[in-house]
């Protein structure tokens, strides 16, 4: 049966505000949250850019059951893979087993303002293959010395181990990540636009590297707006996320004005425009029917996030879950 998850975006919210939002999309019904994790948000106003890992573990303290998925951090430069396969020990065990770790090759905007460089893709993904066997080889208990191309460990151990077996999800967009994710994680996180091209570009390749067995989370961006109006102030913290030239950024205050020389119009074209419970049904149950979604979630951006999360879950759940 299809899960349902909420957006507890970092980079608009500030981190008590998230856990407030997490405590009410548990008594709304969600299955669970997908906690962003960043160093620097997308633009340097109306912004916030809080700690993922203190905030969930917040969460855990103020939630009973609501599961929770890092979406997603970097585990390749200003984190060492063997920490975070640590905090991810950490927070599976705070929450009573209700943690999984999502990860992904990452953007500039987190890694250069520590000074690390950010290389090509083809590097970052060499880099995520030996990140991944370092973390899912601590958090399977092993005492691990590794010495690889790009990260070392000398008989590494976590001795506050998780609870169980922490599943690991790798952010893909297209096929080479799809792939890795299917060879050594348990799934993918994937934002859809359309449909049929996500099952061709992310869910094919990965089913076919998994063997089959692999978890899709996928998600979707949408404004929950009346007009355009309310659409671009609802959209404000997050207008540089399509800007140009996102991935290599290191300012949020460039990526802000970059967006701002854009016609509103054609950075709101690059969302879907919901209005009505009925629109958020009919833009998220194709997640469900079409690509068979294990986890689906709800990324949107609102002028009342407290009031959409509700409305969510007494107007849209029940007929998607139905």
């Amino acid at each position: 049966m299809t899960k349902f998850a909420y957006f507890c975006g970092h980079e608009q919210w500030q981190p008590e505000e998230l856990v407030e939002h997490a405590v009410l999309a548990e008594k709304s019904g969600f299955d669970a949250v997908v906690v962003s994790e960043h160093f620097h948000p997308w633009v340097d106003d109306a912004s916030a850019s809080g700690f993922a890992f203190s905030t969930i573990g917040a969460m855990a303290a103020a939630t009973s059951s609501i599961e929770f998925v890092t979406g997603v951090t970097t585990p390749l430069f200003r984190y060492h893979p063997a920490v975070v396969a640590q905090a991810a020990a950490t927070l599976d065990r705070l929450s009573g087993g209700r943690f999984t770790l999502g990860v992904g090759t990452g953007e500039n905007i987190n890694e250069g303002p520590l000074g690390y460089e950010f290389p090509a893709y083809a590097e970052r993904n060499a880099r995520m293959r030996e990140a991944l066997e370092i973390m899912r080889r601590l958090l399977d208990g092993e005492k691990l010395t590794f010495d690889g191309e790009y990260y070392v460990t000398d008989r590494a151990k976590l001795y506050s181990p998780p609870l169980g077996s922490v599943a690991i999800l790798m952010a893909a967009g297209g096929p080479k990540s799809a792939t890795l994710a299917g060879e050594m994680t348990q799934g993918v996180i994937t934002s859809v636009k359309d449909p049929a091209d996500t099952r061709e570009r992310v869910i094919e390749p990965l089913m076919e590297a998994s063997g089959g067995d692999a978890t899709v989370l996928a998600t979707r961006w949408s404004i929950y707006a009346a007009d355009q109006d309310e659409a671009w102030d609802a959209l404000y913290s997050w207008r540089g996320l399509r800007a140009p030239g996102r991935l290599e950024a290191v300012d949020p205050e460039t990526l802000r004005k970059r967006a701002d020389e854009l016609p509103r119009e054609d950075v709101l074209g690059r969302y879907t425009l919901v209005n009505s419970p009925k629109d958020i049904v009919e833009a998220y149950r194709p997640l469900v029917t079409d690509l068979g979604a294990d986890i689906v979630t709800f990324q949107m951006a609102s002028l009342d996030q407290p009031a959409l999360i509700q409305r969510i879950g007494s107007e849209v759940l029940p007929e998607l879950k139905g």
